[in-house]
């Protein structure tokens, strides 16, 4: 029999095993062996999510407490450690076995309970259930939640139920199968073959089709070639490669194998940014392992054929992703893309045929191989096979790591999958593709993800990032975020990326900030399409996307912003009027604490905001605790004299006394007018005491500034300068005329 391998986790010294592996009768053997007594199906263990996400939230500590509390109570229980589970949003997660219970939000002060009910007495502790909300039941099982029963996981497929860090668990559910079928079965042109029969195409955002750049490679002279896995995952709130490299490392391992095997490589790399400590030490525990076992090194399971691989590590900048600059940082140079040709299969590392594939591409290779390329063919589209890792975040109630089938809608993963839109507020938009994807509409949500649908709309796959927006973004604020983090990231190589983002960055920072004008739609559009046409790698030809995607699906927005001088979002500062609602004000004084300017006036009954000293900073507006303060666009009173009874209430209510009453052209009725509109704090009190809806508000401002100024009515009745001159006849009249009178 076979030795087994020690047990090797974060916490353990790497030891070396009694006996490696020489063929593949033995790796046969091993498996077998795991088989009856790694993973057995009736054993009692518990599986804890210990990913990035998890580890943050305490998921640590349930290890620990459960390994405490079962040598305590004197129970046979397993507690491993796995990669990300996928539903990040409510974690620390957990799978109870034999049984299937999925728990949610755990705590290690929920360890005692689950020993006692679910390992002793077998029943689930209620709370730490899934339920969508209050009124529906909890879920028992992971299979049963929305959030899974729409996935097909098949790179995730072992994330969840593995300990990473034990070679002996990826062994034990069918790892290194693949391996073995090509060393025992196939020969390099069969297993390129293969991946093109596959219709397998690239992972990293580009699209690529696998099997072609591995024929390409395996047909480049020399005797020396690279294999590297591209992890270098940049994209504002993607964490799929993170979470594959941190979760299933294995796999990457076994992919790169079959890769080199075929294209006859010696040498292979993992490039991972700097940032996933994590991920670079499950990689490096993953290759020590694979190497004590023979599937690493020199004569592979007696196959005469040598690989090895080393990790690494890039200093975290975004333009490293691109294959041309990635190989240059390894080769210890600054990471600024080349032109291409000659391509990185002819001419890459140190010179010499170099295959690059993302690490999510590799992780399918062992599927490919193992199930054949017809079955893998029946997943997905006609031009798009096989699933894609998506890292689902925003504003969807179900943040985390999906993995879908090619062709599923956007609207069955936000809203199936992701459980729709947080507080159930309104959709508006999702970016696909991280910064060199596109933000698309609601119109949008039936569109197919693959490849080839995803670029006629103007975004394109990336490396799977789906960010989900609602009402309260601003879509050019988005488009400013991203378009700033590309500029940051260019390497500053080719003019048009370098100058063109720097310039689309000033002009949405002019728009947001209130100073936008008549042309700078058309000037972005203009600069953004220079900036596709004039850049030399991916960076720069797709940076301009996020702008042209919401200049084209959400135009209005930009135009509000500088037409109105309004962002309906209240998201962007120096954007439109403020006002206090006396409505829903109840004159607890936090807006003008709040205020540095003084802006926020106190009269005795009301608030109200000096719009000639407001600068927009949004302090009032954030320090409010009843949203009473409102953004928008100005409203000014719009008088119907048809409709005013002349009460005068909306005189008495406004708080600059603006308004007046004035006679107007019927003799005897005096109506309410604005002898200087400018006076209008948009405060909205006249229209609110309005009985009668003789004076209403409206937006068109410029209208109204007309109508008081070229209508006014014939006299005021109500003037401070008249009552002052009336006071003084009277005056005048009681002391010097009357006296005469009198005599």
């Amino acid at each position: 029999m076979i030795p087994k391998l020690p047990v090797l986790n974060m916490n353990t010294k790497i030891e070396i095993p009694i006996q490696k592996l020489n063929t593949i009768e033995d790796l046969k053997a091993l498996r077998t062996h795991l088989k009856e007594e790694t993973l057995n199906s009736n054993s009692k263990r518990v599986k804890i999510c210990c990913g990035t996400a998890c580890n943050a939230n305490g998921s640590k500590k349930i290890i620990q407490a459960f390994e405490e509390e079962s040598i305590k109570r004197d129970l046979n229980i397993e507690a491993i450690k796995t990669g990300c589970q996928g539903l990040c949003q409510k974690g620390p997660v957990m799978k109870i076995e034999p049984n299937g219970y999925f728990y949610v939000n755990a705590s290690y002060k929920n360890v005692s309970e689950i020993l006692s009910k679910t390992f002793s007495s077998n029943r689930t502790v209620r709370r730490l259930l899934y339920r969508e909300s209050i009124l529906n039941d909890p879920i028992t099982l992971m299979d049963d939640l929305p959030f899974y029963n729409k996935q097909l996981r098949v790179v995730l497929m072992n994330n969840g139920n593995i300990d990473p860090c034990n070679i002996n668990h990826y062994i034990a559910v069918g790892g290194y199968s693949a391996l073995e079928k090509v060393l025992s079965s196939m020969t390099p042109d069969q297993v390129v073959d293969e991946v093109k029969r596959s219709n397998l195409r690239g992972r990293g955002g580009a699209g690529f089709p696998t099997g072609i750049k591995w024929e390409y490679t395996k047909n480049a002279p020399g005797n020396i070639k690279f294999v590297i896995a591209n992890g270098d995952e940049g994209d504002p709130g993607a964490f799929m490669d993170r979470s594959l490299m941190e979760g299933d490392p294995q796999s990457i391992l076994e992919g790169m194998f079959i890769a080199a095997y075929s294209v006859n490589a010696r040498y292979g790399f993992i490039y991972v940014r700097h940032e996933y400590p994590l991920a670079v030490k499950t990689l490096a525990i993953a290759i020590k392992q694979a190497e004590m076992l023979g599937l690493l090194g020199e004569n592979i399971l007696g196959s005469g054929f040598d690989f090895s691989i080393s990790i690494r590590e890039g200093a975290g900048a975004f333009v490293c992703g691109e294959e041309t600059a990635l190989m240059l940082s390894i080769e210890g140079n600054r990471g600024m893309p080349r032109s291409r040709p000659p391509y990185p299969a002819i001419e890459g590392l140190w010179n010499k045929p170099t295959l690059i594939n993302n690490v999510e591409t590799l992780a399918q290779i062992p599927y490919i191989i193992t199930k054949g390329a017809d079955y893998y063919n029946a997943i997905g589209t006609e031009s798009s096979k096989g699933t894609k890792v998506f890292a689902l975040t925003g504003k969807v109630v179900n943040t985390g790591l999906v993995e879908v089938p090619m062709g599923i809608t956007l609207k069955e993963i936000i809203y199936d999958i992701g459980g729709g839109i947080m507080n159930n507020k309104k959709f508006k938009a999702v970016q696909a593709g991280g910064p060199s994807g596109g933000c698309l509409s609601e119109d949008h949500l039936d569109l197919s993800v693959d490849f080839d649908s995803l670029i006629n709309v103007g975004s394109m796959m990336g490396s799977g990032g789906l960010v989900v927006m609602d009402e309260d973004n601003c879509m050019v604020d988005i488009a400013k975020f991203f378009i700033s983090f590309t500029q940051r990231e260019s390497c500053g190589k080719c003019p048009t990326c370098r100058v063109g983002t720097y310039r689309m960055l000033d002009i949405l920072e002019k728009i947001t900030s209130g100073n936008g004008e008549e042309g700078d739609i058309e000037r972005l559009e203009r600069i953004g399409n220079l900036v596709k046409s004039g850049s030399l790698c991916g960076l720069g030809q797709t940076a301009p996307n996020p702008v042209l995607t919401t200049i084209r699906y959400f135009r209005d927005e930009y135009e509000e912003h500088i037409k109105d001088k309004f962002c309906r979002a209240n998201v962007c500062t120096g954007l439109g009027v403020y006002r206090i609602d006396m409505a829903e004000c109840f004159l607890c004084g936090r807006c003008k604490n709040a205020c540095a300017f003084e802006s926020v006036i106190e009269t005795k009954d009301t608030f109200y905001i000096d719009k000639d000293y407001c600068t927009k900073c949004k302090a009032c507006y954030l320090a409010c605790p009843i949203g009473a303060v409102k953004i928008g666009s100005r409203v000014i009173p719009w008088v119907v004299p048809e409709q005013c009874e002349g009460c005068s209430d909306c005189v008495h209510a406004c708080p600059v006394q603006g308004l007046k009453m004035y006679e107007s052209e019927n003799e005897g009725i005096f109506i309410p007018w604005m002898s200087n509109p400018d006076k209008c704090v948009s405060c909205g009190k006249c229209a609110a005491v309005c009985a009668s809806a003789g004076i209403v508000l409206t937006t068109h401002v410029e209208d109204a500034n007309k109508r008081f100024l070229s209508k006014k009515p014939k006299g005021l009745i109500q003037d401070e300068e008249e009552i002052k001159k009336l006071r003084q006849l009277a005056t005048e009249f009681e002391s010097v005329v009357l006296p005469e009178l009198k005599k």
